[in-house]
């Protein structure tokens, strides 16, 4: 039969990555995957099209090149990715052009990775946590949430996927446990007492399939996704199951946080303390039940650390 094709924007990352091995996984459903990419000759490019996906070379930062790639499809699956440059402007040019494109193409479903901007809960004025590139709070969020207009305002059928932290950040950006001066693993998280949404890479992707699979039912909706939420004390008790050996958890204030030496240190830490001030907020529009409905092999904590255990010693 002739399938609908979602155009995945990084198709070789982790979201698009998930969500293209989804398709690829359900031989009998009603979707096919074109994978766009910058370098089709990659290794994961590749493996992707061996699996059965169509590979097509597409720039996000060229409207002819995205109205190219999106051609033909049903619907498609965007994204920015902060961590690639730290250039927020550059983002919302992006996303302009992915919106735009797939007005054009009249695509029939759009997903948007994006996330809250935190300049409605915190604004520029608020001293209590410092502006970043002159105009931010936390880039990688509020960058995102500005961009929802150009989806809406340009009327693209559109489902706002509201991602969290990713559990695989712990193999990342020295987030992981390391050991303290007596050896002890210690697990240090700028979140006091307070709950943190946490998902699996992996699982956004297997989510965003389920949401493709109910047809125009979350169009113009927001859908917030997470796998748990987790205390730091929380996530410190399932590492020290997980890895059979003492784990402590140490709070960082994210005063602290800020003057570590390492890129991006500044960006996370004010992405922390957001999350740890406005907790309530910030988890009540991430239901584990209603990611699980879309996704019922949604993993929690536990089960991707039996998954990373090794990978998560040696990151230690």
């Amino acid at each position: 039969m002739n399938k609908k094709i979602i155009a995945v924007v990084g198709a070789t990352g982790d979201q698009g990555g998930g969500l293209a091995r989804a398709i690829l996984a359900d031989p009998s459903g009603e979707f096919a995957v074109r994978a766009l990419t910058r370098k089709s000759n990659s290794e994961l490019a590749h493996k992707l099209a061996k699996l059965g996906a169509e590979v097509v070379t597409a720039d996000v930062n060229d409207l002819g090149s995205m109205r190219a790639a999106f051609a033909g499809a049903y619907g498609a699956f965007c994204l920015t990715n902060f961590w690639e440059n730290s250039a927020p402007e550059k983002e919302l040019a992006q996303a302009r052009t992915m919106a735009q494109a797939a007005k054009d193409a009249g695509l029939q479903h759009v997903i948007w990775s994006t996330l809250e901007d935190t300049r409605r809960l915190m604004p520029l004025e608020d001293e209590r946590m410092p502006t970043l590139k002159g105009k931010y709070k936390v880039p990688q969020f509020d960058v995102k949430g500005e961009s929802d207009r150009h989806f809406t305002e340009l009327g693209v059928p559109t489902t706002f996927l509201l991602t969290t932290f990713s559990w695989d950040n712990l193999l990342r950006f020295g987030m992981g446990s390391k050991k303290g001066p007596d050896g002890k693993l210690v697990f240090v998280l700028p979140m006091a007492d307070k709950k943190l949404a946490g998902i699996a890479s992996e699982d956004i992707g297997d989510c965003a399939y389920g949401i493709f699979k109910r047809g125009r039912e979350l169009i113009g909706k927001t859908v917030g996704l997470a796998g748990e939420h987790l205390t730091g004390e929380q996530i410190a008790a399932t590492l020290r199951q997980a890895l059979g050996q003492e784990v402590i958890y140490g709070y960082m204030p994210p005063e602290v946080y800020r003057t570590f030496n390492f890129p991006g240190a500044k960006d996370l830490a004010n992405m922390f303390q957001f999350m740890r001030d406005f907790e309530k907020e910030y988890c009540a529009v991430r239901d584990p039940a209603f990611a699980r409905e879309l996704n019922p092999g949604l993993q929690t904590f536990s089960e991707w650390l039996a998954r990373n255990k090794a990978r998560l010693l040696g990151a230690a």
